[in-house]
């Protein structure tokens, strides 16, 4: 977006401008500083600094609504699942969702969370929760926790084996159908 032509400052919402400015680059894989942003968002080279004392606590920001975005792809509108399929569905979104918006997926889990960074840590926190209140409804008594936990390292780890190269797929569905099957292959008999 140029500023060529008007003057000052003119956005309602500078870091939520900043957020959006750096997350189109990112997803056009073109490498962002905040003096980037900032002539990408038309603001001056100093105006990010009011939000973010640096690049790090920016990609933190990024993370924040890729875990959001995530959230929503995951709920998606729906009731919590009722059954192991339905879990495998959450699995098959959370895939989706990495060969969706890879550039993303790699800056939310790139770097370790930092506890002091509040939102982040409630943003991520929020997608273990679902998981669990998931699991807690379709299988009652078992350890949530710990299969919120694996339920995601099978998910995580599918969606880098894809974004890797290290599996293949002709299609969107393909894609589906292995995750699915993986997920269903490693459940409880008869849950």
């Amino acid at each position: 977006m140029s500023t060529s032509g008007k003057s000052g400052y003119h956005h309602g919402d500078l870091r939520a401008a900043l957020v959006s400015a750096a997350l189109e680059m990112l997803e056009r894989g073109e490498p962002f500083s905040l003096r980037a942003v900032a002539r990408q968002a038309g603001v001056s080279p100093t105006a990010p600094y009011r939000h973010f004392k640096d690049r790090d606590a920016l990609e933190s920001a990024l993370a924040v609504e890729g875990f959001r975005d995530l959230l929503a792809d995951l709920s998606g509108g729906r009731d919590l699942p009722a059954s192991l399929p339905d879990l495998a569905e959450f699995a098959v979104a959370y895939v989706a969702f990495a060969l969706r918006r890879p550039a993303l997926f790699r800056v939310m889990f790139g770097k370790p969370c930092d506890d002091a960074d509040d939102e982040r840590v409630k943003a991520a926190d929020a997608l273990h929760e679902l998981m669990t209140d998931a699991l807690n409804r379709v299988l009652p008594g078992a350890d949530a926790s710990a299969l919120a936990t694996a339920g995601w390292g099978l998910a995580h780890g599918l969606a880098c084996l894809y974004l890797d190269g290290k599996l293949q797929a002709a299609s969107g569905e393909e894609v589906a159908d292995r995750v699915r099957s993986t997920f269903l292959a490693i459940t409880p008999v008869g849950s």
